[in-house]
C-alpha cells in the first residue's frame, strides 16, 4: 500500500498534524507533547520563541531541528514589512526557506490581513521562499495566493484559539476543489472531532496550538488529536456513503423468511 505523506513543497511529512509551540506551562511540556501527537513539523514564532539566547532555555535543547521540522511563522506581524523583516531574519538564523506566514488585521479578532498577506506572498516567493500562507476562508483569495506562489493554503477554521471548530465548511470544500496546492485548516480548533471533519472535507492536514496547549490534560488531547487526524484521513480516502433524504434498510429485501 502507497504510503500517505503529506507533501509540502515536494518534501514528505510522515504525519498531518502540524502543532504549535507556544502557551504550554514549560518547554518540557510542550515537547513532551509534541512527541506525543507524533507532528513532523512545528510552528515557531520567531518574535517570541528563543531561538537565539544562549543565556536563556533554547526551543532547540527541547526540540531537536534535526528531527522536527521547524516551521517559523510571523506570529504578532500587524502588516507586511514586519513580516517580511521577521522571516528574513528567521533565514539568517537557521537558513529557514520554508515559512508560516501571518499579517493579522487587528489585535482583538486576530483575523488575517489578506492585502498585506497577498503583497507579502508575492514578495517572499520571489526571494526564494517557500510560503504557507495564514488566510480568511475566501475562495477568491485563496486563488489568488495560489497565483502568486504560495506552497500551502491555510485557512482559518475560527478566530485563533477561540476553539469554536470550522464554520464554514462550504468555502473550504470550495478551496479543496479549486486547488491542488496543500490545504492545512489552521487556527481555531478545539477538540480531536473538528480535526476529523477537517480531514474528511479532504483537507490534508491540520495545525493545532491552543486545542493542545490549553487543554486540561494537554498530553491526552495531543494523542487524541493524533488519532482524529489518521481516523479523518482514513475516512476520506475510503469514500463516504451518498446522502440520501429517505431511510433505506441495511438487510436485503429478498430472501425474507
Amino acid at each position: 500500500m502507497k504510503k500517505d505523506n503529506l507533501i509540502i513543497s515536494k518534501k514528505k511529512f510522515n504525519s498531518r498534524l502540524i502543532v504549535g509551540t507556544g502557551k504550554y506551562k514549560s518547554m518540557t511540556e510542550c515537547a513532551k507533547a509534541i512527541k506525543i501527537s507524533g507532528a513532523d513539523i512545528v510552528t515557531v514564532a520567531v518574535r517570541r520563541v528563543n531561538i537565539t539566547n544562549k543565556k536563556k532555555p533554547l526551543l532547540m535543547d527541547y526540540i531537536d531541528p534535526k528531527k522536527i521540522t521547524y516551521l517559523p511563522n510571523t506570529a504578532g506581524c500587524f502588516n507586511s514589512d514586519e513580516a517580511l523583516r521577521t522571516l528574513r531574519l528567521a533565514r539568517e538564523i537557521g537558513g529557514w526557506k520554508l515559512v508560516k506566514l501571518e499579517v493579522l488585521g487587528d489585535k482583538k479578532n486576530l483575523f488575517p490581513e489578506m492585502i498585506e498577506t497577498l503583497k507579502s506572498t508575492e514578495i517572499l516567493t520571489k526571494e526564494g521562499f517557500k510560503v504557507m500562507v495564514y488566510c480568511n476562508d475566501d475562495p477568491l483569495m485563496a486563488k489568488r495566493l495560489e497565483n502568486v506562489g504560495a506552497a500551502a493554503i491555510m485557512p482559518l477554521a475560527a478566530p485563533i484559539g477561540s476553539g469554536l471548530g470550522i464554520l464554514n465548511k462550504v468555502n473550504i470544500q470550495i478551496i479543496r476543489n479549486q486547488t491542488k496546492l496543500p490545504l492545512i485548516i489552521d487556527a481555531g480548533l478545539g477538540q480531536a472531532s473538528d480535526a476529523t471533519i477537517a480531514m474528511e472535507l479532504g483537507c490534508d492536514g491540520v495545525l493545532v496550538n491552543t486545542a493542545i496547549a490549553k487543554a486540561k490534560k494537554p498530553f491526552e488531547m495531543a494523542k487524541a488529536f493524533r488519532n482524529a487526524v489518521i481516523a479523518g484521513r482514513q475516512s476520506f480516502l475510503s469514500g463516504r456513503i451518498e446522502r440520501k433524504l429517505m431511510g433505506s434498510p441495511s438487510s436485503p429485501k429478498k430472501g425474507i423468511i
